[in-house]
This record gives structure tokens, sequence and C-alpha cells, in this order.
């Protein structure tokens, strides 16, 4: 398993690929590719995305008639280049991934917001580090580009520091926390479920987490532009089949199974995986509507798509700036959100 990043790409801003009725017409562009049966769906180590093996295994997208193959990556930056090289169809990624990797100059849509990180992205610290000003001229590891990097960035700036004012040691999220549980940096920003591991080092503790900054790290499933103008239905099956898991989940007589799935997919016992829940925030089909609304602070998509953008440019991370507007298209979570109604 390895890490959330910022180096190919999103959570973005409210607009629509074209205009759309309050209920979309889903209609299929003429193809200029062979009709493929089987949806290719990526996703990888985060409690988010956990939701995708509960579809998979009790049948949920069957249910939807739409046919779709999940793929695990334990490598997160494989699903990534994955989606870039259409060995998958979709993938569940960070907005500065996406934001990131359209930068490069794929064409990519974020078609459903998963979650938001509400604590499971954390900057660990030993016993000496009391405040984020007692960083100062420590060892702190991250990978660069992550959204943990993004995150401590961000805390840095709130105490009037920056990165510069840190020995900032760039490295892959399971190898940081390994160098947090050796002694070999005084902090570490890193995400669930490698805090775990982290957190067993005596004396360590969370200094801050996502849940200080709210909205600012979402998570998205994404498809490449041409595959949702070519099959729209299959996206909304899809983006139906989400809501219909987490319904699914939901149900009391179905939270324990659920979790046993997710848990024995994160790769943790079930003490753990409970360890994570308060620390991701699964949107529902309401939530989502309303976080593609355009807004003035980073609960909604627009506000967190230019900070983002804006993070990636400045840090030499994307060398082009990137038009965050043509990013979301919501007709499939509106369309959803009517379908409830009736």
């Amino acid at each position: 398993m390895k890490q959330r990043s910022f180096l190919t790409a999103g959570l973005i801003l409210l607009t629509l690929l074209g205009g759309c009725s309050s209920v979309d017409r889903i209609q299929p562009n003429i193809a200029s590719v062979p009709e493929s049966s089987e949806v290719k769906l990526g996703f990888s180590a985060w409690p988010g995305w956990f939701p995708w093996q509960v579809a998979q295994d009790k049948k949920i997208f069957e249910a939807r008639k739409v046919n779709v193959k999940t793929k695990w990556f334990d490598n997160y930056n494989d699903s990534i280049a994955a989606l870039e090289t259409d060995k998958i169809d979709a993938n569940s990624q960070t907005l500065g991934d996406t934001i990131s990797s359209i930068a490069k100059g794929n064409d990519l849509v974020v078609v459903l917001t998963n979650d938001n990180s509400t604590g499971n992205d954390v900057i660990v610290i030993d016993e000496k580090i009391k405040s984020i000003k007692d960083l100062k001229g420590k060892r702190v590891a991250a990978e660069e580009g992550t959204v943990d990097h993004f995150l401590l960035v961000q805390a840095l700036k709130r105490a009037g520091m920056s990165i510069k004012d840190i020995k900032f040691m760039s490295m892959e999220t399971s190898k940081a926390a390994d160098a947090f549980v050796n002694g070999q940096v005084e902090a570490a920003a890193i995400f669930a479920p490698f805090t775990t591991k982290a957190l067993k080092r005596p004396g360590s503790r969370e200094l801050f987490s996502s849940k200080d900054f709210p909205g600012l790290i979402s998570d998205h499933l994404v498809f490449k532009r041409k595959f949702v103008n070519q099959y729209p239905e299959k996206v909304q099956s899809i983006v139906d089949s989400w809501f219909d898991t987490i319904k699914y989940i939901n149900n009391s007589a179905n939270i324990k199974e659920s979790n046993i799935i997710m848990a024995k997919r994160a790769g943790v016992n079930m003490a753990e995986y409970n360890d994570y829940v308060d620390g991701t925030k699964i949107f529902t089909i309401e939530e989502n509507v309303e976080a593609f609304k355009p807004g003035n602070d980073s609960t909604y998509l627009s506000k967190t798509a230019a900070e983002t953008s804006k993070f990636l440019f400045e840090n030499g991370l994307t060398k082009t700036k990137v038009d965050t507007s043509r990013i979301f298209d919501d007709r499939f979570v509106r369309n959803n959100a009517t379908q409830m109604t009736k």
C-alpha cells in the first residue's frame, strides 16, 4: 500500500460540461472506439475507497446492470498511471493528483466525491515536540507532492512558518512512517493506515490533522473525459452503485459484514479499522450536490481547487496552471439525487 499524492492529480469547482437540465439525459455519443462490456475501476489504500470492495463482493454493480471489474493497487501512484494510460477506465484519487495529471495533458473528469479526510491525514510527532513552532529546524518526513505535504504546508502557514523553517525530508509515505518509528525524524506527515504503525512509537502523538482543516483534502471518482462522453450511461450506473453501496453499508443488518470486508481489504484487524472510521467523512448524495456548487470556503470544491492548484504551481509540482472550471461534471450526482426524491 502506498501514498495518496499530488504527483499525478483531485476536489474542485462546479462548472458543468455544457448546460444540463435538472435531470440530465444520459445520451452516449457515437463511440469512436469499440464498446467494452467491462468497466475497469481502480482504487487503493484509503478508508474512503474501501466501499468499492463491498460493491464488488456484494454484487451491487450487477444490480445496476453495469459490468464493473475493480482493480486493487498496492501502489496508489500506479493506479493514477493506469488511468492515464487507459489500463483502467476510472480511478478513485485525490483532487491534487487529478489537477496534476491534467497539467501533464490528461483530460480528466471528476463525477463523484467519495469523501473528505477528517482526521486520517496526520502529522505525528515525538515527545519533544509540543507545538507547530517546535518543528522549526526539526526533521519532518513526508512525500513531496502528497496531500500530507499539502497539509503540512498549510499547518506551517497557520503558525506563520514555511517549509523552509523545517528540515523537510521527502520520502515515500510508508518509508516516512518507518523513519519516524525508527527515530530518524522528529515528525512525519502520513495517512491511515500508516498512522497505525507510526503511533506505536513510544511517546508519539498527533500534532494536527485534516480535521483541523475542514474540506482541505477530498477524494473522488475520476474518469477520462472521452469515456464519460462515450458511455455516460455506464458512468451513471457506477455513480448510482456507489450510493447504493453506502446505503447498504449503513444498514444495521450489514454493518458488521461490510466492516469485515473493508478491514480485510485494508490489511488491518477490526480494532485498527474502527480507528479510521471518524477520520473519513463519506459524502451523502446531498453533500455531493452541495459540494459541487460554487462557494467561498474549503467545504466547496471551487475554493479547494483554487488553493490546491496554486499550491502545486507555486511549489513547482506542476509546470502549467490548470483551468479547474472544466474538471467537474455533476450531472450524475444530480441525477441520483433526483432518483432519490422520486
